[in-house]
């Protein structure tokens, strides 16, 4: 094994010992319960099961059949979920099949970012991770279920699944995906057309004609952003069926894998069987390694720096920045999928997609071998491909060569020997940088700060034709406390079109951008955020500001005694205003009072 990985998570071990020992010790209490239904009074089981057909009653109660609970994110406004429409009448006959019973245990509120990027429900965003959180927990409140399948896809909702999911950490789970959409006008071309609708060359009907080529169906949107991040993340941690992500929802496939996730689940719900598999005791340390691993490897969503540090803290385990920074720099980049390059995720897929990726992995010394998954084969069969022989679900061996060598590289020949990731440190405070999107000659760049507290100034500026320089655009107070952090993927296409103009232009920020964002260097995620005391709080207009994402730096160049006697600016108070009130802000005021640091996971609920 590589000998960072292996450092980076004993580390992790040392570091968590003090939370992670107690939290597993309250799985091992909670196993020593009986089953649900025999512990509980009888008009509790009465009201449990009113609903259910009277054989599937006699099933669970009288012959005390395995029990499994759905929790689901569909909704028909994500094109990603609305598959998920059907999937508990599958889940249900499967089950049954197999002599066990399903529930529908709830649902959960799953938002498009798509339909709020630059808008006010964007400000929901990031907080809405924690609300899927409690929505699992209070599904799985009524506690009786032998094991749970988790139903999402899409940006917040797999985290906020996997977090509350581990708030049971005593029952097996197993994820259930839905699959991307079939690839319709691609990333670039629909790009193109932002940016010449940014400098007013193309109108909004020719706007949204490319919008809607793009986004066309039922489906994971197509580049590798944040939901197809998730599912790559999920694969390492062998919380799917193995090579479940990237299967088309409509596939003959895809209700194949869903009704071995049902399988799956009962396999490791026996608790005396040797496959019994708590989720709890699954997402170890190691497994939470392997998943940045994948993350980098792949030049993932830079959301998952904030996601995985809630994910783990939610097991009992702690990690930080550092541990991503030290793993990106010995994790080889295997793959180019937009915004990285120009494939599409289901290009990606017949390449040889994450099994392809996750093989090279563990042949080359870089994941946890040793590992539990739902598989009974352990982390080696999520290097395989699944696929239907007759009504048979079977797993092959993939090729030992690439399908696309544009797209997918073996660990010996890779398109970069670290990953796709920059921890930046300086007077500025910490930040991160996604690298694998942006060309070498623009790492670096140095020049005056244009500073604004809102994207609507940066976008206002941009057209009245200010930004036509080399600059650092500051973006502030977007942080987890002052708005609820949310991504600026908006700003990208006119910073493109200035950077296309042939300046040097950075973004410094303390909110969030899209997995889907590339191109301009952006320092993002700044911590402490600004509203929190945080430096970025004292630059002006005209500072000189140093990205530097080969050595690591964020730095104001501005004098150190100056630079201490500055007073922080204040967010102006109608911008404050505004954010705390209107389209539903006002229930997540004690959220932004409350959460932690974008380092810490943006965690409300500690």
């Amino acid at each position: 094994m590589q000998t960072t990985l292996v450092e980076v998570t004993r580390r992790i071990v040392a570091r968590s010992a003090a939370t992670r020992g107690p939290y597993l010790a309250r799985i091992a209490r909670l196993l020593q319960r009986p089953p649900g239904p025999e512990r509980m009074g009888c008009a509790n089981v009465a009201h449990a099961f009113a609903a259910l057909p009277a054989g599937d009653k006699f099933r669970v109660v009288a012959e005390k059949a395995p029990h499994l609970a759905v929790v689901t994110a569909y909704n028909d406004m994500l094109s990603a979920h609305q598959p998920y429409e059907g999937y508990p009448t599958v889940i249900r006959d499967e089950a049954r099949r197999r002599g066990a019973t399903a529930q529908v245990a709830g649902g959960v509120p799953a938002m498009c970012d798509g339909v709020t990027q630059g808008l006010p429900g964007m400000e929901l965003s990031l907080f809405s991770r924690d609300n899927i959180a409690m929505g699992t927990a209070i599904a799985l409140s009524h506690d009786l279920f032998d094991a749970a399948l988790l139903l999402g896809v899409c940006d917040k909702i797999v985290p906020g699944l996997l977090i509350g999911a581990l708030h049971f950490g005593h029952l097996p789970c197993v994820f259930v995906p839905a699959g991307p959409m079939s690839t319709g006008l691609s990333n670039n071309a629909k790009a193109k057309v932002r940016e010449q609708a940014a400098q007013g060359l193309a109108g909004r009907a020719e706007l949204l004609a490319a919008e809607s080529a793009a986004y066309h169906g039922p489906g994971t949107c197509t580049f590798y952003g944040t939901a197809n991040s998730n599912q790559m993340l999920l694969e390492a941690m062998g919380l799917h069926v193995p090579g479940a992500a990237f299967v088309h929802p409509y596939a003959p496939l895809r209700e194949a894998l869903t009704r071995e996730a049902v399988a799956t689940a009962l396999a490791i719900s026996a608790r005396a069987g040797q496959r019994f598999t708590p989720i709890g005791r699954l997402v170890d340390e190691r497994a939470i390694v392997n998943a940045m691993v994948a993350l980098l490897a792949t030049g993932g969503s830079t959301n998952h720096l904030i996601h995985w540090v809630a994910v783990a803290r939610a097991a009992g385990i702690v990690i930080d920045w550092t541990d991503f920074a030290d793993l990106s720099a010995v994790v080889p980049l295997l793959t180019r999928v937009y915004p990285n390059g120009s494939a599409d995720v289901n290009q990606f897929q017949a390449a040889g997609g994450p099994g392809f990726v996750l093989r090279e992995l563990l042949h080359s010394g870089c994941l946890h071998p040793d590992v539990t998954t739902v598989s009974e084969r352990g982390i080696s069969a999520y290097g395989e491909v699944p696929a239907l022989e007759g009504e048979r679900l079977r797993w092959s061996a993939l090729p030992a060569a690439s399908g696309d060598t544009d797209v997918v590289r073996t660990a010996a020949e890779p398109f970069s020997a670290t990953g796709g990731l920059k921890l930046l440190r300086g007077n500025l405070g910490r930040a991160v940088i996604k690298t694998s999107a942006v060309p070498d000659e623009r790492h670096v760049v140095e020049a005056p700060a244009r500073v604004f507290t809102s994207q609507e100034a940066l976008l206002a500026a941009f057209n009245a034709g200010e930004l036509q320089r080399d600059l650092v655009v500051v973006v502030r107070f977007q942080g987890p406390h002052a708005n609820g952090m949310p991504e600026l993927h908006k700003l990208t296409p006119p910073l493109a079109v200035l950077q296309g103009q042939g300046f040097k232009v950075a973004l410094v920020t303390d909110g969030r951008m899209s997995g889907a964002s590339g191109k301009v260097p952006a320092a993002i995620h700044v911590s402490p955020e600004a509203l929190a005391g945080g430096p970025l709080a004292k630059l002006r207009d005209g500072d000189l500001v140093r990205l530097d994402a080969e050595a690591g730096a964020l730095q104001a160049l501005v004098d150190e005694a100056e630079w201490a006697a500055r007073t922080p600016a204040l967010v102006p108070p109608e911008e404050a205003e505004g954010h705390a009130h209107g389209l539903g802000r006002e229930l997540f005021a004690g959220m932004r009072r409350n959460v932690l640091s974008a380092e810490e996971g943006a965690i409300s609920w500690m």
